[in-house]
């Protein structure tokens, strides 16, 4: 869904992109870190923190895919590193969340396991040679559903990031039946 809002995001970020003379690798694992962060300020309570910090890896992960693409410095193992440490940081994220205390154990395990299958079901699609980025919540709208559930929930109560959780899970395994029944009917047409 918010893939749809990247031809706009493009005009502000490229120019920006332009002008950082970082290796996009280091902004990955400076994002990665950032989102370790993130964890650790939910994990010890904090979901004001935990929101800011998680707004701040999801920019450097929207940067290092400009940084490699305006500076012609985009490489495999980039988009492969890239694409690894998004995961660590979404289990990273979670596990801080349910360590905090934010949302129950069972439900945050649901989440990772939802939020890890999205993304393993679009890489196994497009190892059969499908493309596969359909579905309602990708890693950018689970992103965001996180830092509105922890700002909302710093004035409205932590309920509010159990529920952001809750709604992740059920979001993301819709996502991955979509992303399978999207498979499923293009391997279909090829036979």
């Amino acid at each position: 869904m918010l893939n749809n809002l990247r031809p706009y995001v493009k005009k502000f970020i490229d120019p920006l992109a332009r002008k950082i003379n970082i290796k996009p690798n280091y902004l990955t694992i400076l994002g990665l870190l950032i989102a370790l962060v993130a964890a650790y300020m939910f994990a010890m309570g904090s979901l004001l923190w935990g929101g800011i910090f998680i707004a701040l890896s999801g920019f450097l992960d929207i940067i290092d895919g400009a940084v490699a693409r305006n500076n012609n410095s985009t490489t495999k193992f980039g988009g492969f590193l890239d694409s690894t440490a998004d995961r660590f940081s979404d289990a990273f994220i979670i596990i801080g969340i349910i360590y905090g205390g934010f949302v129950g154990w069972f439900f945050g395990i649901l989440a990772l396991h939802a939020s890890l299958s999205v993304s393993y079901v679009r890489a196994r699609a497009e190892v059969e040679g499908i493309p596969c980025g359909v579905g309602i919540a990708e890693r950018a709208e689970r992103l965001v559903i996180l830092m509105l559930g922890a700002f909302l929930g710093v004035f409205f109560g932590s309920n509010i990031m159990s529920a952001a959780v809750i709604l992740i899970m059920v979001l993301g395994y819709f996502t991955v039946l979509q992303r399978v029944y999207h498979t499923w009917k293009s391997m279909k047409s090829e036979n």
